[in-house]
């Protein structure tokens, strides 16, 4: 565990080693280094790529590839990191789920790696330190986020990151990591604004619980800038278009997105990182914020509280600060193992805890039962595993209807989705089956371009009820269903295609006031 809190050690600072004993403010030294971790780190990372390629494209996949081709700073919904990679991916090995997802992967064993280093920063042991890196592989957050390309990925290693150089600041009382703090939350706004919740969370877990000579350190006021510079420039484009992550927000906490709404993100925090688990971050954080000579850390155990509190009382979805949790648990590791030490008994619990978190989890987000015949418990608890299944059949049932138009109104119909997934499944498998280009109004789909004046023929999915399409069109028949041909409970499979006639006003007209949703 750690030792008394008056012991002398030379501890190493960002740029140098000191000369002189300094004593650690937390009365806590690090761990041994392992390498345990590295091949804890190297084996989920293998199993991601494996698994990589089953299945098919999530529908946030989808839009990230057609985001990608219209690359831009900003984008309403996410900054412009990840579409650049789906670029990137798309552009080497172009359809490729192995070549989209490498970097997810990659990403998730850089977050095994990252949660063993903040265990071994609270005093962990090389055996402790395997065992925070099982627990970090085996997690939900991991796993989900690393088998997807996803902005989410990229956030879990970002705070991750920001915690490891927090620790090492509350550590050693050396202002100098406040530096690597900004520049990791500064970095990562370039991909989602949530950095920034977790900047809040740190000072005021540093308003709450100290040390606040922190707060007025000179290296610290740097890194304030250093922050508030790398966030003004990736806000830029935010506020060049009227900050649409605002109605994004907005929506979300309206409970109209996956994962949204207080309830489901109070429940999503104690399955998130699986529910065996849930007893090592509870241990963790009360460690944090109790134990005597963790008392330089409970600015982490605050801010993890205040993080929470913000994201469930503004209705945001469960997982914005899932990387926290990973922190507890990393902390929780290091308890359980002083817990455990002397017990067999209690040794054989923190293995089944292990196993079984890895069981469940497996089954629950990696692709490894069949598609066509997933159980229905599988999506009702893993919602994006229903979306990666069926989008070639989602486009031959378009095909469909488009096939079926006389000649001359399939020369000018357009296809209008709901969602962005759909319109970018069209993009995708619309070509080699003869369809037009797909348009849509969410997010920045919107700004992506749309239909053309004359297009008065439109085949429109995505829509459950006709009510909205009346209101722009003067003619709206129902012509089919998406049959996925799997027996999977997703948000497009049976769902109804309307072919629509006659626009009742222009599309310049309804597009930016209408059409227009986030979500």
């Amino acid at each position: 565990m750690g030792p008394a809190d008056n012991v002398t050690v030379t501890t190493a600072t960002p740029q140098s080693r000191n000369r002189t004993a300094k004593p650690h403010p937390t009365g806590s030294v690090p761990g041994p280094r392992a390498t345990a971790p590295w091949l804890v780190a190297g084996a989920v990372a293998l199993v991601l790529l494996a698994s990589a390629p089953r299945y098919g494209y999530h529908r946030d996949e989808l839009y990230f590839l057609l985001a990608g081709r219209h690359l831009d700073w900003g984008y309403v919904d996410q900054g412009p990191l990840v579409p650049a990679l789906a670029r990137l991916a798309d552009t080497l090995a172009p359809g490729s789920l192995l070549a989209l997802r490498t970097p997810s992967a990659l990403l998730a064993g850089g977050a095994v790696l990252l949660v063993a280093a903040i265990a071994r920063q609270f005093g962990a042991d090389r055996r402790t330190q395997m065992f925070a890196a099982l627990l970090g592989a085996t997690s939900g957050i991991v796993l989900a986020t690393g088998h997807l390309l996803s902005t989410s990925t990229v956030d879990l290693v970002v705070w991750l990151a920001a915690a490891l150089c927090t620790v090492r600041l509350l550590r050693t009382g050396d202002g100098r990591w406040a530096l690597a703090v900004a520049l990791v939350l500064g970095v990562g706004m370039f991909n989602k604004l949530l950095p920034a919740l977790l900047a809040v969370g740190l000072v005021a877990g540093l308003a709450i619980a100290g040390p606040r000579r922190l707060l007025r350190d000179r290296w610290v006021l740097t890194a304030t800038g250093l922050f508030a510079l790398l966030a003004a420039a990736s806000l830029a484009w935010q506020a060049a278009h009227g900050f649409p992550q605002l109605g994004v927000a907005a929506t979300i906490a309206d409970g109209d997105s996956s994962y949204s709404g207080r309830l489901d993100a109070l429940f999503l925090h104690f399955v998130i990182i699986g529910p065996f688990v849930v007893p090592l971050w509870v241990a963790g954080l009360v460690a944090l914020l109790k134990r005597p000579h963790w008392r330089g850390y409970r600015t982490l155990g605050w801010a993890a509280v205040v993080v929470a509190g913000i994201v469930l009382l503004a209705g945001g979805k469960g997982y914005y600060d899932a990387p926290l949790l990973l922190v507890l648990t990393a902390a929780g590791a290091v308890v359980a193992a002083g817990w455990s030490a002397r017990s067999r008994v209690r040794q054989g619990l923190l293995v089944a805890v292990v196993v079984l978190t890895a069981a469940s989890n497996a089954v629950l987000l990696l692709p490894l039962l069949p598609a066509d015949r997933m159980p229905g418990f599988v999506v009702a608890v893993n919602y994006d595993a229903g979306e990666t299944i069926g989008w070639p059949a989602f486009a031959d049932s378009l095909a469909a209807v488009h096939r079926d138009l006389p000649a001359e109104e399939q020369a000018r119909a357009v296809i209008l989705t709901a969602n962005y997934g759909e319109a970018g499944a069209v993009a995708r498998y619309g070509p080699p089956r003869g369809l037009p280009t797909a348009y849509s109004g969410h997010n920045s789909m919107a700004d992506f371009g749309r239909p053309p004046a004359d297009a008065d023929v439109v085949i429109a999915v995505g829509w459950p009820r006709p009510d909205r399409l009346q209101a722009w069109f003067t003619d709206v028949t129902l012509a089919g269903r998406v049959d996925q041909r799997v027996a999977v409970e997703n948000d497009e499979n049976g769902g109804p295609i309307w072919l629509c006639r006659g626009l009742r006003r222009p599309w310049a007209d309804i597009w930016d006031t209408e059409v227009r949703h986030t979500g």
